[in-house]
């Protein structure tokens, strides 16, 4: 019989589906990990954005009618 890192052919068939499950599980998990981090930086710099106009509406730099229209240009949806 032929033998890789001392498990036999039949051993090494039985692994196969199991290094595929734990793989799909594993891809799974980043590809969650990854969408929740790539939201959490979206919401971010949403809020960033949004006290920076509101910072310019306070010291005058913009009306609140531009600021307004700024904010609400941000929640379209397409």
């Amino acid at each position: 019989m032929s033998q890789w890192c001392g498990l036999s052919a039949g051993e090494l068939l039985f692994l196969i589906p199991i290094v595929a499950i734990v793989g799909g599980i594993l891809m799974s998990i980043i590809k969650t990990v990854s969408r929740e981090s790539t939201k959490k930086h979206a919401v971010r710099e949403r809020e960033q954005s949004r006290r920076e106009i509101a910072a310019y509406v306070a010291e005058g730099s913009m009306t609140p009618e531009e600021g307004e229209r700024l904010l609400n240009a941000g929640d379209r949806t397409g």
